[in-house]
């Protein structure tokens, strides 16, 4: 902990990195880098890469944890505090905003037009994560046939987020090689460990304790479980959170959902965010304004405390953690595992995004969602088609071609 460095300056570095976190997790964590490593020196090179490790290894964004780990080393639980609620806060204040209007005018015709290009770019965005997380997975065959058994499994059988990636992980450990490296850092107390997850683990679930049963009681057990399963970034859980709100809730429609993860592709803060969207349209469209600020609050905490803890009770352990091939090995299984279901994700979104109809069919254990041709949109064909011109081979920035989709659609629709 560096205790010479004064609260005031804490604060309006990590508020500078809250309000400049655009882009997703590789863009945060570039910035991360560049500002607390290189240009104010708070941790080290081999410290901001054990770290960065040691979160990926966590559910949760691993920015907003990476983010909160820096505060932590800087001036110690406070410090912690404050970088991650300054990396969450901008973003949550915006997306609150959005969702806000979003319910209240999200059926007006224009809108709705503006929103049918943001879909198009953001299935582009999801195929672009998908390319770029394969590249850093799919590094040997094991992690290929990973990738296509986690896809089969969650597209096909319908088979459980939560179980693919634990199954992934334990194949990892039992089959990483490698003997665990001499660590430097401080020894961990196990006394002190215990206290760390016993205190936030309370405040964790402290609203269940609050509120009465019933809808918020739903969307919060909802969430806490995401929270734990969230491996692998926020495309990664999109698919599982999209099928349960979307099919086993009917909180959201399709088009919600997929317009929810547009809307947080303009804000800064983790893309994890999302959720505090769902949770309020889910609880404006069942009771009206009072409960989807209830719902989106209630969201907010049960799905970032957790992050808190992690980081709290494991910053300690993270350099004996990076060195270890084991925990190295579930990593990669978890990671491969990831690129099949982000494969599923993008299917998913294609098949709602391009088409008006879409169902599930059901033969024995296996599920197939499958569109109605007839209802092929061309206007978001050709949007999609520009999205991927703009996104994967100029590689325009991302606000630019949310815009000029939108635009587009907007255009588009006078013409045809």
């Amino acid at each position: 902990m560096n205790a010479h460095i004064a609260w005031p300056d804490l604060i309006r570095t990590f508020g500078r990195i809250g309000l400049l976190s655009f882009g997703g997790p590789a863009a945060q964590i570039s910035l991360m880098h560049k500002t607390l490593v290189d240009e104010r020196q708070w941790l080290s090179e081999q410290q901001y890469l054990n770290a960065l490790g040691f979160c990926m290894l966590l559910p949760g964004p691993e920015a907003m944890q990476l983010c909160t780990y820096a505060g932590w080393r800087v001036r110690g639980i406070m410090g912690g505090l404050i970088a991650g609620a300054l990396f969450i806060l901008p973003g949550a204040a915006v997306i609150f905003a959005l969702a806000a209007l979003y319910a209240a005018y999200g059926d007006v015709p224009v809108v709705q037009t503006l929103f049918l290009g943001v879909k198009a770019a953001v299935l582009i965005i999801v195929i672009e994560a998908l390319i770029k997380v394969s590249k850093r997975a799919l590094l040997q065959t094991a992690h290929w046939v990973i990738a296509a058994l986690s896809f089969i499994a969650i597209f096909f059988l319908n088979l459980p987020f939560p179980l693919i990636i634990c199954a992934a992980a334990v194949y990892g450990l039992l089959t990483a090689q490698g003997n665990a490296s001499q660590s430097t850092g401080e020894r961990p107390t196990l006394s002190r460990t215990l206290a760390t997850i016993a205190i936030g683990g309370a405040l964790w679930v402290l609203p269940f304790a609050i509120l009465p049963a019933g809808f918020l009681t739903d969307i919060g057990l909802f969430f806490s479980q995401l929270a734990v399963v969230t491996f692998g970034g926020a495309y990664a859980v999109l698919a599982y959170m999209a099928q349960a709100v979307v099919t086993d809730f009917g909180w959201l429609s399709p088009e919600e959902m997929i317009d929810g993860l547009g809307l947080a592709e303009t804000t800064p803060g983790p893309l994890i965010l999302v959720t505090q969207f769902v949770g309020y349209i889910a609880g404006h469209s069942t009771g009206g304004t009072g409960l989807a600020i209830a719902a989106a609050c209630l969201t907010l905490w049960v799905t970032f405390v957790p992050c808190f803890i992690w980081i709290f009770a494991g910053a300690p352990y993270i350099e004996r953690v990076s060195n270890n091939p084991r925990l190295s090995g579930a990593l990669s299984a978890i990671t491969a595992a990831v690129v099949g279901v982000i494969l599923n994700l993008s299917l998913w979104f294609a098949l709602h995004v391009l088409f008006g109809t879409v169902t599930q069919n059901t033969f024995g254990p296996l599920h197939l969602w499958w569109p109605d041709v007839q209802t092929l949109n061309p206007i978001v064909l050709i949007l999609t088609g520009l999205a991927a011109y703009m996104l994967l081979l100029r590689h325009i920035g991302l606000g630019w071609v949310l815009l000029a989709c939108a635009m587009g659609s907007l255009i588009l629709h006078q013409i045809l």
